[in-house]
């Protein structure tokens, strides 16, 4: 075991080195297809969460300068008041909504569903961006591990409680679930919330990342007659506030080479433009194609099988009050 997950760090790591990086993005980028940025999404709703900063308020703006309209889904009231300001006065586009939300509360989060359901208004994108990577083991008022909360089952209970307005919006809805290249080096596990010790916040988050990954496979599957598409993407290692604060050494490690939001975000967004024809729902994707879901050799590929066991897991924690 340990020469495996040996393997999974070190091909995880010169991998993403010559892919994930400013320069790979570049180097990607040449085979990108300037029409397909340029369709306009007038008439269309979009959620995204954690838009306040980085790939969230990238993502945000991507959309609205397209013309849609954006709910934007931020914890703080503060933060989320400034970035709508900033994207309004970017974009020039009225059409950009606050709501408030921590979404390491499944109540909260249904609370935010049913004032969306109230609306009775189609949901064309759904984009779980909102993450997380604690390093200190926490625990939220509801009894879940704090990155687990907002990684997992927020991102769980706000896809699942959206289901009825994305079929509104059918064949043309979808749910992008911003993942990360860190899931690549471990395997999906029913450890929900991390119970070894000691608590590794890093790993935790990779692990809540092939969640996502699996989960976005398990809803393609379960609702494939609902014209929803379901896509889960990696942004690349991208110069975040996020990255800064929760990563530091990493962040200083490649300072000068780490992606911007708005390229972090290109996938988001073309992912949001695309005609469905031209996209696999369930798949994996990054830099405008679709990835593997597994690195080569690193034994992760048959942990998908338990992903019924988190989806019963998930859905029990779905109906605390």
């Amino acid at each position: 075991m340990f020469l495996v997950k040996a393997w999974r760090a070190t091909a995880f790591g010169v991998f993403g080195y010559m892919n994930f990086t400013k320069s790979g993005f570049k180097e990607h980028s040449k085979k990108f297809k300037a029409e397909d940025m340029q369709i306009q999404m007038e008439g269309k709703n979009c959620i995204v969460t954690g838009a306040n900063s980085g790939l969230g308020f990238a993502t945000a703006e991507g959309l609205a300068s397209r013309g849609a309209t954006i709910y934007m889904v931020c914890r703080s009231k503060e933060k989320g008041e400034d970035a709508l300001s900033k994207i309004q006065s970017k974009t020039g586009n009225p059409n950009i909504h606050l709501e408030i939300c921590d979404l390491s509360s499944v109540s909260e989060v249904k609370s935010l569903a049913s004032r969306f359901s109230s609306q009775g208004q189609p949901i064309h994108v759904l984009v779980n961006n909102a993450g997380l990577l604690e390093h200190n083991r926490i625990t939220t008022s509801e009894g879940l591990e704090l990155n687990f909360a907002v990684n997992v089952a927020g991102t769980y209970v706000m896809t699942e409680s959206m289901l009825p307005l994305l079929e509104k919006a059918a064949p043309d809805a979808r749910v992008i679930t911003v993942s990360s290249g860190g899931m690549y080096t471990t395997p999906l596990t029913t450890d929900l919330q991390f119970s070894e010790n000691p608590f590794d916040g890093t790993l935790q988050y990779a692990r809540n990342k092939r969640v996502q990954v699996a989960l976005t496979e398990k809803w393609a599957e379960t609702h494939n007659n609902k014209g929803i598409g379901f896509y889960s993407m990696h942004p690349g290692w991208a110069e975040t506030p996020g990255v800064a604060k929760s990563l530091p050494g990493f962040s200083k490690t490649l300072s000068g080479n780490l992606r911007t939001s708005e390229e972090g975000a290109d996938t988001v967004v073309w992912l949001a433009l695309q005609p469905k024809e031209k996209l696999v729902s369930g798949a994996f994707y990054f830099d405008r194609a679709e990835a593997p879901k597994h690195l080569a050799f690193a034994a992760t590929k048959g942990s998908h099988a338990v992903i019924d066991s988190i989806v019963d897991s998930l859905c029990s924690i779905g109906k605390l009050p």
